[in-house]
């Protein structure tokens, strides 16, 4: 069974989706652990300083991201722990997931159309191509 899961947030409505399954996952053994990952984007968090009055309220937006996924854990009784890294989403999962030895990353869809993953690539993508473990990707 999983015991350590990496769950991939980034406020989406495909992340509050990725939640409800590692909910479910979790709930199957008492030693499951959740770790919830937020990456603040490198080429956004700049414009979000530009646009906002300062760290605290910066950090305070997060969190807030943040909010509907830490209430899903905490009203189905699971461990888990909410990191908040910086750098390109993609590329900064994989390590994270790589170096905390990771059972299992769960992260949501975004849904791009095929030219934009043509062109871009999905963090999703990037993520299941370079991560040591399994990788459940919800719609």
């Amino acid at each position: 069974m999983y015991k350590k899961i990496l769950l991939a947030v980034d406020g989406s409505v495909h992340s509050i989706r990725a939640t409800r399954e590692s909910v479910k996952i979790a709930s199957l053994c008492n030693e499951c652990f959740i770790e919830v990952v937020f990456v603040a984007d490198f080429s956004k968090t700049k414009s979000d300083i530009l646009h906002s009055q300062g760290r605290e309220e910066l950090d305070l937006s997060r969190r807030k991201k943040l909010l509907p996924v830490e209430e899903q854990l905490k009203s189905n009784s699971l461990s888990y722990q909410v990191k908040i890294l910086h750098g390109e989403p993609g590329p900064t999962i994989v390590d994270y997931a790589n170096k905390g030895k990771c059972d299992l990353v769960v992260i949501g869809s975004r849904g791009l159309n095929s030219l934009q993953e043509m062109v871009l690539g999905s963090v999703s993508h990037k993520v299941v191509k370079r991560v040591n473990c399994p990788v459940l990707i919800v719609k």
